[in-house]
């Protein structure tokens, strides 16, 4: 279940994607996620530029919700994605059905996807994806350890992020690959050794 099946469907497209790669045995080899995740966080990442841009310059008000912080985190969500990879220690899959989490709520509401909500949606959103659909997860005060916020506020992110969702947490084979695809075709427009060499920036 945590894996959709992966090995029997779409194995050239899950390969690509790094969905096929075992979980690292060592922590220090887990340093570098699977192509997967490195595309979420390019595809975020941009969504935020151009909307952050996009309402400072119409001077647009976004729709405040629980996930707003008050400033953006220190952490870019590139940064930020990789160190919730790194220590939550769950599939590839589970960042991929976090990332239609993530856009489910954004189209059920009024807000953009900013530098102010991004972190705290995407680390809720992995801990909902991770209590769905693997075997073994760790706790809300872990995560919230890892995500870099109270155990409190964790708890609320949680429930809101729910009840956005309506509860339904499930996600289709079909609607997987689907987002799948769409990744797989950001590929085409973004370079690994470009993207690191930014972040370095």
């Amino acid at each position: 279940m945590a894996n959709f099946n992966t090995k029997l469907r779409n194995s050239e497209l899950y390969s690509t994607l790094g969905l096929l790669d075992k979980l690292p045995l060592e922590e220090e080899e887990s340093e570098k996620p699977p192509q997967v995740v490195l595309l979420i966080a390019y595809v975020l990442e941009k969504n935020i530029q151009k909307n952050d841009k996009l309402l400072k310059k119409s001077k647009t008000k976004d729709g405040v919700t629980i996930f707003h912080g008050s400033k953006a985190p220190t952490l870019n969500i590139r940064q930020y994605i990789e160190r919730v990879f790194k220590y939550s220690k769950c599939s590839p899959s589970c960042f991929v059905v976090a990332y239609i989490y993530m856009d489910k709520f954004i189209r059920a509401t009024t807000c953009y996807l900013t530098s102010l909500n991004a972190h705290r949606l995407f680390i809720a959103s992995v801990m909902v994806a991770t209590k769905f659909i693997e075997d073994v997860t760790y706790n809300n005060s872990y995560y919230a350890k890892v995500g870099g916020v109270s155990i409190a506020e964790m708890n609320k992110l949680e429930l809101k992020l729910l009840r956005s969702l309506n509860y339904r947490l499930h996600v289709t084979v079909e609607t997987f690959d689907q987002y799948c695809q769409q990744l797989e075709k950001t590929a085409g427009s973004w370079n690994e050794r470009s993207f690191h060499k930014e972040r370095a920036t």
